[in-house]
């Protein structure tokens, strides 16, 4: 089945890539709704319905399917891309900062899926595609709660594959490399005050800079999320980037290659 002309929810649609993929599906003839917390805000220079969300707050999600479905009269697609990131030591970071973390990028995503999903269910169709990264594959240092969010999710909607394929819901993974976005921008960072740690944080957070610096532009994560809009039945892992596939052969298969390789590449950085 083609969805093109079918509508698609987009969370965190206002910047990065869920703006990018946002725009690219309205400019396909997809009907798109997309969410911000402040969609005033960034209405008048977007070409598509922007309605109001905020994934830290319960209330907002609790009344959110009521207001969708006031606009829209079915729901084809949900691509949950709303989230951030938190930098930093995995001891230097405090619990409450790694919390947070959790509750916009995991239990935020969770509760708005759960939201929509009687909707789903009534349909009998629809898909779920999730933006988690493959830092919720692998992990890296200075990045620990951000990936281990991505690693929850992960897990999450593997479970829910198998639950919702007797209702036609197709649950999707989409995990991107590092590439170019605002994300390393409007991500917060973690004040390092463990003096044990002041060289290693000093060059994992120029390896960490360079990283960015060198990403490439995110075309690439943006056609596999048009990719696996329109698949009919989609796969549930897609890994996107330069260098993923060799990634994950060497996380499952030589580790040991993979660890030195990061690390050779961290004390390296200046």
């Amino acid at each position: 089945m083609q969805l093109k002309g079918k509508t698609v929810l987009v969370t965190g649609a206002s910047s990065g890539i869920g703006l990018l993929v946002a725009s690219k599906l309205h400019e396909n003839g997809y009907k798109v709704i997309g969410t911000s917390r402040d969609p005033k805000k960034h209405q008048a220079k977007l070409p598509f319905k922007v309605l109001p969300l905020d994934l830290n707050d319960v209330h907002s999600i609790a009344s959110f399917g009521k207001h969708l479905f006031s606009e829209i009269e079915q729901l084809d697609v949900l691509i949950n891309n709303a989230g951030y990131l938190v930098n930093g030591l995995a001891e230097e970071t405090p619990i409450e900062l790694g919390r947070q973390q959790f509750e916009t990028n995991f239990w935020g995503t969770i509760k708005l899926t759960n939201e929509l999903l009687p909707y789903f269910r009534n349909q009998k169709h629809g898909k779920i595609i999730t933006i988690g990264s493959l830092l919720g594959l692998v992990s890296l240092p200075n990045v620990a709660y951000y990936a281990a969010s991505k690693h929850a999710l992960e897990g999450y909607f593997k479970a829910l594959r198998f639950e919702l394929n007797q209702f036609n819901i197709k649950v999707v993974m989409v995990e991107p490399i590092a590439f170019k976005t605002n994300i390393g921008e409007s991500g917060t960072v973690a004040k390092g005050t463990i003096t044990d740690y002041d060289l290693f944080r000093q060059k994992i957070i120029a390896y960490t800079k360079k990283s960015f610096d060198n990403a490439p532009e995110p075309t690439p994560v943006i056609n596999t999320l048009l990719q696996t809009v329109k698949e009919k039945d989609p796969k549930f892992s897609y890994p996107v980037g330069k260098g993923s596939s060799i990634i994950l052969l060497l996380q499952h298969f030589a580790y040991k290659v993979f660890e030195k390789s990061i690390l050779k590449s961290v004390n390296a950085s200046k």
